[in-house]
């Protein structure tokens, strides 16, 4: 934001007598939750989520929050120069009407650099009142480096100091199996609890810690699975942030700006809800035995139509997820893919399956969110190995058909990708005759476009050739993981919509 606002910066003293009060009772708590990860998602997320049940009166602990790289000390620092406020903005469409709300949100009483504080930071685990550790490192931050420990020297990846915290703990209480914490890392991994628990009891290995730590590790601790579903959009525009401080009258750093939409999912017994009262209190927090259905959901139906819309919106000159919804024609082919061919594909009655996608649909048109297909289509084709083929090839097997919506998908993409190499890397060509670059494995682009040199669509053997193109394509395993060309009738089904796409063309 622009310092020619000339507004104060956010501070506790800023605010009316009452909030002053509420925001220092918070402040005041004991830290129940020590979280790894400074930036806007947990904010926006699980941070925005312990505020509203404290606000209810449910939750009654704070927050002490650390940066997982050294590089997190800036947004670390402002968060510590506010005094742990910020403004959260929840602003979307909800049960098909536009909402905006503004909060203050306060649950931060303690504010750590472990790359400058690190016995601060271990002495955090000698709470007796702390109970969860929740992290969102990005992928890259949930992996197991080898690596020494020097005591009194920070560790430098999370799960590397997580051991190393975790080991206080274990020293200061004796090894006390009521002392040990529950994780929840959001990072957005397959099983991400189980993968935090083998990077730890391997570190643990290394650092010469005992067998009967890692006993108390395995045993006394719960490494939670977590699925996480939010659009956290983050700051607004320098604009918009100076508007809003001139109407709020100060400067807020840290204004963070979310959809309305929100899930979480984990692996874990409900009782623990009333540890950390979420559920409690009316957040769409579900305790589940078996994470994998959700996981499957989120893939078929959200990714999965946006993999599908992507290249033939892109070949159609749509920009965004929500132009594209926005046109009628788009936006019945996607409802109908999803309700008529993913989700009868998936047989999972009792997930709510059709409301679940009405509640991805009205996402998906959220104003404030410019959600671009070229984003999406990075890497398409191990995107619709996951989130497409699996549902295609499920639905044909139950049905004895082939999904004609799926198939127009596939389709597009297989249109789209006749990657064309030019100085400047692989580029498609659109049905208006525009070119666009193709960002993905630079083997899958190099053999696609292989099996496409030379083609022409308006060659007097086109038809024929076209099917000769699409079943080299189909064929190669290397692309595919299997031969797609041996299941009957895809290949026809795949050519006929092509050549439409071709007669679109200019």
């Amino acid at each position: 934001m622009s310092a020619s606002t000339k507004r104060p910066r956010l501070k506790l003293h800023l605010l009316g007598n009452d909030s002053q009060r509420k925001c220092k009772e918070m402040m005041e708590r004991p830290v129940k939750v020590l979280q790894i990860g400074e930036g806007n998602f947990l904010r926006g997320f699980a941070d925005w989520m312990l505020h509203e049940s404290a606000r209810q009166g449910k939750f009654h602990g704070s927050v002490a929050v650390t940066q997982p790289r050294p590089g997190g000390k800036a947004k670390l620092e402002q968060i510590r120069d506010q005094d742990g406020l910020y403004t959260m903005i929840t602003r979307g469409l909800s049960d098909g009407k536009r909402v905006e709300r503004t909060e203050m949100v306060s649950v931060f009483s303690q504010y750590i650099n472990p790359y400058e504080e690190w016995q601060t930071f271990l002495e955090l685990a000698e709470l007796p009142s702390l109970e969860f550790v929740i992290s969102n490192t990005t992928e890259s931050g949930l992996k197991y480096f080898a690596s020494d420990y020097v005591p009194g020297e920070p560790v430098q990846s999370f799960p590397g100091k997580l051991t190393v915290f975790l080991h206080q703990r274990y020293v200061r209480f004796g090894g006390d199996p009521t002392r040990g914490l529950i994780h929840l890392p959001c990072e957005l991994l397959e099983g991400n609890g189980d993968v935090l628990r083998s990077c730890v009891l391997r570190h643990s290995e290394d650092f010469g810690y005992s067998d009967s730590f890692r006993s108390w590790i395995e045993h006394h601790n719960l490494f939670l699975n977590n699925l996480v579903d939010r659009i956290v959009t983050g700051a607004p525009t320098q604009k918009e942030a100076e508007e809003l401080a001139d109407r709020w009258g100060y400067e807020d750093q840290l204004i963070n700006t979310a959809e309305p939409y929100h899930f979480w999912a984990i692996q874990g017994e409900e009782s623990l809800d009333k540890r950390l009262p979420l559920k409690q209190a009316g957040l769409n927090v579900h305790w589940v035995k078996d994470l994998k259905p959700y996981q499957l959901r989120k893939v078929r139906i959200l990714n999965g139509s946006h993999t599908l819309m992507s290249s033939l919106g892109l070949l159609r000159g749509k920009q965004h997820v929500r132009e594209t919804m926005e046109d009628p024609q788009f936006s019945s082919w996607i409802r109908e893919a999803v309700l008529e061919e993913i989700v009868p594909a998936l047989d999972m009655p009792e997930l709510g399956l059709e409301q679940y996608a009405e509640e991805v649909f009205e996402r998906f048109l959220n104003p404030y969110i410019d959600h671009k297909l070229q984003d999406i289509a990075l890497n398409t084709v191990g995107k619709i190995k996951v989130r497409v083929l699996p549902t295609l090839l499920a639905y044909e097997q139950n049905q004895g058909s082939w999904p004609e919506r799926l198939v127009q998908g596939l389709s597009g993409f297989l249109y789209l990708y006749r990657p064309i190499q030019t100085e400047d890397g692989y580029k498609a060509r659109l049905l208006n005759g525009e070119m666009i670059s193709l960002r993905d494995d630079p083997d899958v682009l190099k053999a696609l476009a292989a099996h496409w040199n030379g083609y022409d669509s308006l060659s007097g053997t086109a038809t024929t050739e076209l099917e000769n193109r699409v079943a080299a394509v189909l064929s190669d395993a290397g692309v595919w993981g299997e031969n797609l060309n041996e299941k009957e009738g895809l290949r026809a089904a795949l050519v006929h919509e092509i050549g439409k796409l071709e007669g679109e063309a200019k």
